[in-house]
């Protein structure tokens, strides 16, 4: 059975297919690849059918990341399929939780950072949209902090549904 991870941010085009192409490499690099699914979408539907920003693909390939991403929204009907909800903010958190329809969809709902060790209490990725390249670039960094974390999470229940 494959397990779904989904990561949210506003638009999808900066944070989300950031997080989405890292956690990807991440799992193929682990060979969950199979077992794995991963992707993104945003809160809002502004940018659907577009690309990443520039400025994502851009970091995202200098880093030795994939670049290429198609902008969606999140559905609510989604939850049924999906095991893991990953927020990049706590508005997204909020509003998908809002958007579960029961109490087991809202519990799959979990912030990015809270897989970072280090990330202390500040657990909120920065929207780097009105920025320059240095908050792509930081996104980048704590999108990569947090993905370790994540693995480790993601492989321990894909590993307990096997026992």
């Amino acid at each position: 059975m494959t397990y779904r991870v989904c990561f949210v941010c506003t638009g999808n085009i900066c944070r989300s297919p950031m997080a989405e192409s890292v956690f990807r490499a991440r799992v193929a690099e682990d060979g969950l690849d199979g077992r794995v699914e991963v992707d993104s979408a945003g809160t809002g539907g502004w940018h659907e059918g577009d690309g990443a920003d520039p400025r994502t693909v851009s970091v995202l390939e200098e880093h030795g990341y994939n670049g290429v991403h198609t902008a969606r929204q999140f559905q609510p009907s989604w939850f049924s399929r999906l095991d893991l909800v990953i927020a990049l903010d706590h508005g997204h958190l909020r509003a998908l939780r809002r958007l579960a329809p029961t109490p087991e969809d809202a519990a799959k709902v979990r912030l990015l950072r809270s897989y970072d060790p280090s990330a202390g209490d500040d657990l909120d990725v920065p929207d780097p949209y009105y920025g320059g390249m240095h908050g792509f670039e930081e996104c980048l960094e704590m999108v990569e902090a947090a993905s370790e974390g994540l693995l480790a999470a993601v492989r321990e229940d894909v590993e307990g549904r096997v026992a």
